[in-house]
């Protein structure tokens, strides 16, 4: 079956390459709608590349735009990490979420889930709604633009009983490995039954079946997160983006949950700097998924489940943070809708 998915990909793909070249770009920027039944036929599938460079972000995304999108404050119930299993002890968490300008319930949306890395917070990313970051603005911009499709993006934390946890090492690690009990049975229930994405309802047969817009994300600490998910979410997420990941894991461990899995039902994007000292850690365990069954690396999703992209020069900072991120959110979903 895996084979025969792949097969019919690539014999198709050339065709469907030649018809898209008749379409417009036009409208590349809006996001689904749900009115009508031609904005419900599936799109033709056309090879998008991942660049050979990563591309750095112009200038004027760095400033105000015209399209602003909205960040909102979002609170949800969950319990204590250490004693999740058993829910003794409820806690309020709090989360920021960016909605793109215009949006509206009547359309949907993709959904991507970015974590912050050590001694952050879920305001690290975005800021918050009355000081909103400067990757807001990137977004805004982006969107404008059309180099991204309007999406919902959700930045929680990890943070347990205090907001100090994510600048302990050890306790950080441990925190991440049981995050998925919180985000499958909390975070995206909640945020998902409050806004407009591709799942039909929040139950786990609803969101496992809109996996294909749904993403995970996140540098340094957050990559480590993002390795989590992919271990223990696979049936929920179809893209992740490991960024700079400083540290080794149980890579056998998490690679293994891709077993059960058809090689085209996700897509892994890791990005680090050659001045990073996570590059290390990044290219052994490249080297590992290379070896890998379940891997096929590809410069796209046709062809591959994975790829890995260096910036010459780059370090482990904020700059590197941004500039992964928004490539990969331009690279995600670009040819889907």
């Amino acid at each position: 079956m895996r084979i025969t998915k792949i097969i019919r990909r690539r014999i198709s793909n050339m065709a469907l390459l030649f018809a898209a070249l008749s379409f417009s770009a036009c409208g590349k920027n809006d996001p689904v709608s749900d009115n009508g039944d031609e904005d419900k036929t599936p799109p033709a599938e056309v090879t998008h590349l991942i660049p050979q460079e990563l591309e750095t972000i112009p200038e004027a995304y760095y400033q105000a735009a015209n399209q602003r999108g909205t960040l909102v404050e979002f609170t949800y119930e969950t319990y204590e990490s250490m004693t999740y299993e058993q829910k003794t002890r409820k806690l309020t968490k709090r989360a920021i979420v960016y909605l793109p300008y215009a949006y509206s319930n009547e359309n949907r949306y993709n959904a991507f889930y970015l974590m912050h890395g050590g001694w952050g917070n879920e305001t690290s990313t975005l800021g918050t709604p009355g000081q909103p970051s400067v990757f807001k603005n990137i977004l805004d911009n982006a969107i404008e633009n059309g180099r991204m499709h309007p999406l919902i993006i959700i930045c929680p934390t990890y943070n347990n009983t205090s907001s100090e946890d994510s600048g302990n090492f050890s306790l950080a690690l441990e925190l991440n490995r049981n995050y998925h009990n919180e985000l499958l049975n909390d975070l995206i229930p909640a945020v998902e039954s409050t806004y407009s994405t591709f799942a039909q309802s929040s139950s786990p047969e609803s969101l496992k079946a809109s996996h294909d817009h749904r993403g995970f994300g996140g540098f340094s600490m957050g990559s480590v997160a993002a390795w989590r998910t992919f271990q223990y979410c696979l049936d929920y997420f179809r893209y992740f983006l490991p960024m700079s990941c400083g540290t080794s894991l149980d890579e056998d461990n998490i690679f293994a949950a891709a077993g059960n899995h058809d090689k085209d039902d996700f897509f892994v994007w890791v990005i680090t700097g050659t001045a990073d000292f996570a590059y290390s850690y990044d290219n052994n365990r490249v080297n590992k998924m290379r070896n890998s069954p379940y891997f096929i690396e590809a410069n796209n999703k046709q062809d591959g489940n994975f790829a890995y992209s260096v910036k010459d020069g780059y370090a482990h900072d904020g700059r590197a943070s941004t500039e992964y991120t928004y490539n990969g959110l331009c690279w995600f979903w670009n040819e889907d809708e």
